[in-house]
């Protein structure tokens, strides 16, 4: 073999050697990068993910109280029909005591 042939294929064997290791590098930087944006998207995600959690939480507060509100006026009406009942039968009650004494 001649002496240039030996130098061709040695310098195509470094050639060779230093696409690999470029190759190598550029895939190792590209997976970083990749890892980097994943991370960030990952983040980005959590971020709205967390701010839906609080509009939701907010949402269920507010129909909470609207709920509550309900039916504490609900039940203050249940309670004023009550009382309105008690009283006319406690005046038929008295009346009935009093009939039941005076006749008795």
């Amino acid at each position: 073999m001649s002496l240039s042939a030996i130098r061709s294929i040695t310098e195509a064997e470094e050639a060779v050697k230093k696409a690999k290791l470029d190759a190598q590098a550029k895939n190792k930087q590209d997976a970083e990068l990749a890892e980097q944006e994943g991370r960030a998207a990952i983040a980005a995600t959590m971020a709205q993910a967390e701010g839906e959690i609080r509009h939701l939480r907010r949402e269920a507060e507010i129909k909470a109280e609207e709920y509550a509100v309900e039916l504490a006026s609900n039940t203050a009406n249940k309670c004023a029909v009550i009382a309105a009942h008690s009283e006319s039968v406690q005046g038929e009650a008295v009346a009935y005591i009093v009939e039941r004494i005076v006749s008795g």
